[in-house]
Formats: C-alpha cells, structure tokens, sequence
C-alpha cells in the first residue's frame, strides 16, 4: 500500500469516527481531535519552509509555549481531581503515568528499526498521538463536565511538533505531508474512546486522572526545549559544538517562553472559572 493510501484511509476512518461522535454530541472530543490536527497540519507549511534555514527560534518558542501549558493544565485540571478521588490511589495513579510515559517513549525507539515505508519520525510520533489520544477519550468520558480549555492546552504541543517533524522530512527530501498521520491519530483514539461509558467508581477515576497526568507531566517535560550541546533544540541546528553564544540565545528565549505558556494557561483559567 503506497503512503498517499495510507494517507487518505487515515482520513477517512478519522472522517468516520468524526461522524459517530458528532451524532452523540461529543463536541469537546471533536473540538480537542480537530485543534490537534489542524495544528499539526498548518505546521507542515511552515516546517517545510523552515527546512531551508539554520534558525530554530520559531521551534524554541513553540515547544516553550507547549510545554509550559501542558505541564500547568496538567497541575491545576488533572491533579486535584485525581487527589480529590483518592489521594493514594490518584498519587498511585501520577506515579505510573510517569513511567508508562517514559516506556512509551523509549519503546518507540524501536520503532526506527521497523521495516516500513514510512519514516520512523512519522511512525513514533503516530505511536504517541495514539497513545495520548487513548488517554484524552478516557479522561473526557470519565468526566464530560471537564472544560475545553484543558483538552486544548494538553494538545497544544502538536503544532510545534509537526514543525520540527516536517522541517526534518523536508531536510531528508521526504514528504512533509506524511504528518497528516500523527495528525489524525488524536481523533483515531480519543473519538472512540470518549463513547464510552466508564463506571462511576472513586478508585477507578482516581487511578485514570492519576494515570493521564503523569503521561502528560512526562510528555510536557519531555517537549522542554533543551538548548545544550546535544539536547532537542540543538540536534536540529548546525550549530558548532563551541557555539555556545547562539545557544546561551535559545535557552534565554526556552525558559521565558516556558514561563510564559504556564501563565497563558492560568490566565485562561482564572477568567474562565
């Protein structure tokens, strides 16, 4: 089956799944599948551009953005109702979706050896799209009440995500629109999912939140834009290893950056709530 097929299949089945839960009114999850992949998808354009210049100030400040965000709506929409569950079984919970994190993005590695005709950054970051995708349908469809903004802040790593990925397939000489597929998967997986109808039991809603904030704390912190010799940010320059004055630039603009994605958030929340 050619890419272009795989393509347009992921489309459809995302068109489909789309179809079902517009029919039960699950609008958040359609909101939250359809901001993930229109971020990841206007991103190629701008990636692809981007593959022609050695600057990655556009990726420094998305992946500060990002990561700020996610690791404040993690804290302050995902935390006290995994605790106001249970405390131990919510903290058993965070604890595990840390770990489960870290196994998902190390076991993924194996995914570059694979014998496939996509590129393994497209096939990794499907990997975790599916993945956080699972996670956002359990959590919504525990809780339908939770608001949009946190769906939003949770999946707001996509754009500079699909950036990076495409302005590596665009240095490769691969098709930046191969990212329609880590794009679609959020929908794949949350759409589904949220249909689900998840008993109302303390433990079990403890352990879920407690599971979906630990991956999310692990990917936030994961999407940390690391300016030093051979961190993230780095790896995509070509940059000297002894240039440390453009790097010293980058890590100034990551941590204000960072700062400033977590005050967006709070800011959004105090308005809102």
């Amino acid at each position: 089956m050619s890419n272009k097929s795989i393509i347009y299949g992921t489309l459809f089945i995302l068109c489909v799944f789309t179809f079902l839960a517009a029919l039960e009114s699950s609008w958040k999850i359609i909101g939250i599948s359809g901001i993930a992949f229109a971020s990841m998808a206007l991103a190629i354009p701008i990636g692809t551009k981007a593959a022609k210049k050695n600057k990655v100030n556009h990726l420094v400040i998305g992946y500060g953005l990002a990561s700020g965000a996610m690791i404040t709506s993690a804290a302050i929409f995902l935390v006290p109702t995994a605790i106001n569950h249970h405390p131990v079984y919510g903290g058993l919970g965070i604890a595990i979706g840390i770990m489960a994190g870290f196994a998902i993005h190390t076991l993924n590695h194996d995914l570059t050896h694979a014998s496939s005709s996509l590129p393994p950054v497209v096939l990794e970051l499907t990997s975790h799209a599916l993945s956080a995708g699972l996670i956002i349908g359990m959590v919504y469809a525990a809780m339908p009440e939770l608001g949009l903004l946190l769906g939003i802040a949770i999946v707001s790593h996509k754009a500079p995500a699909g950036y990076a990925a495409s302005r590596r397939l665009a240095i490769k000489g691969k098709s930046p629109m191969l990212i329609l597929l880590p794009a679609s998967a959020i929908g794949l997986t949350a759409l589904p999912v949220s249909l689900l109808d998840i008993p109302e039991n303390a433990l079990i809603n403890a352990i879920i939140f407690g599971f979906a904030t630990g991956v999310f704390f692990h990917v936030a912190i994961d999407f940390l834009p690391e300016c030093e010799v051979g961190g993230n940010i780095h790896q995509e320059t070509d940059l000297d290893n002894h240039e440390h004055h453009e790097l010293d630039r980058y890590r100034r603009w990551a941590v204000l950056n960072t700062f400033i994605g977590g005050l967006i958030v709070f800011a959004a929340w105090y308005i809102v709530y």
